[in-house]
């Protein structure tokens, strides 16, 4: 089974069955959240609901495997254990480790694609080692939780606006997906009313390498996806770019005034790939 990693991806309870089906219609993968989304007490429970929407022999689930993603607990703790037997009696093989601080824990999910969210100070700065590990397939910062881990007390300024050390977090982990090849996911926006302000923070997402974004609430999903679509202007900009530097052969050439090189093209490049994404 092959992961689609769209540009929109939601959180989704576990514990709320109902609302499977809409998450997953309204993004380009749902995350079924076992672990902050549900409170300790209702843990088992949203290990049944999983499990109760799989067809006959757990062949047909209502949700499609390769855009589902399952965000299970913290490797070394009992929820974590229960989460993988769980996950053993159905057809979903991509999960999100939660509060993912070294390789070496990668290693017990190793029949898993990996989604490593660096959320913690050990998580950031062992970014890199995740990243290489074979199994893992891209990696997501979280804000709240790295601030908490620190004593902090919130991730962002007055403004709106990320603190520094946020910011350094956000950074580090897409250079580290970037050094090994894998995709990042850039951390959710927690002020679902904003559109406007998470609109301006994906495009931000989307300029700085981000494959995609984690939302909470299904309204957010059409701003990512819109802000990873790029306009009609963008593409034709990027395709007469492109077709300017065939016809100037290799090298550095001039274009529209301005002195275009290797990685300029491949910025065009990289908008002509996602608007066939979102063709």
């Amino acid at each position: 089974m092959t992961f689609v990693m769209g540009p929109a991806l939601l959180f989704c309870p576990a514990d709320r069955p109902e609302r499977f089906q809409k998450a997953s219609e309204r993004a380009d993968a749902v995350i079924l959240d076992l672990e902050d989304a549900v409170a300790p007490a209702d843990k088992q429970r949203a290990r049944g609901a999983i499990l109760a929407q799989l067809g006959a022999g757990g062949e047909t689930p209502e949700l499609d495997p390769s855009r589902t993603i399952v965000r299970i607990n913290p490797a070394g703790t009992e929820e974590f254990e229960k989460d993988l037997h769980c996950l053993a009696h159905t057809p979903y093989r991509t999960v999100m480790l939660a509060k993912a601080e070294s390789a070496e824990q990668l290693a017990t999910l190793e029949d898993f694609h990996v989604i490593a969210l660096c959320e913690t100070a050990a998580g950031v700065l062992n970014a890199p080692a995740i990243a290489a590990a074979p199994n893992v397939v891209a990696l997501m910062w979280g804000a709240e939780d790295l601030l908490a881990s620190l004593g902090g007390t919130s991730s962002r300024k007055d403004d709106g606006g990320y603190r520094a050390v946020a910011l350094h977090a956000r950074s580090s982990v897409l250079l580290a997906a970037g050094a090994f090849g894998k995709a990042a996911v850039d951390a959710v926006y927690v002020n679902i009313p904003d559109l406007e302000g998470l609109a301006v923070e994906a495009a931000d997402a989307v300029a700085s390498g981000f494959g995609s974004k984690a939302c909470i609430h299904p309204t957010q999903a059409a701003v990512v996806r819109g802000a990873y679509a790029p306009s009609e202007a963008d593409v034709s900009a990027a395709t007469q770019l492109l077709q300017a530097a065939a016809s100037a052969g290799s090298g550095v050439f001039q274009y529209n005034g301005k002195m275009i090189d290797g990685p300029i093209l491949k910025h065009a490049e990289a908008t002509i790939r996602r608007a066939g994404i979102h063709s």
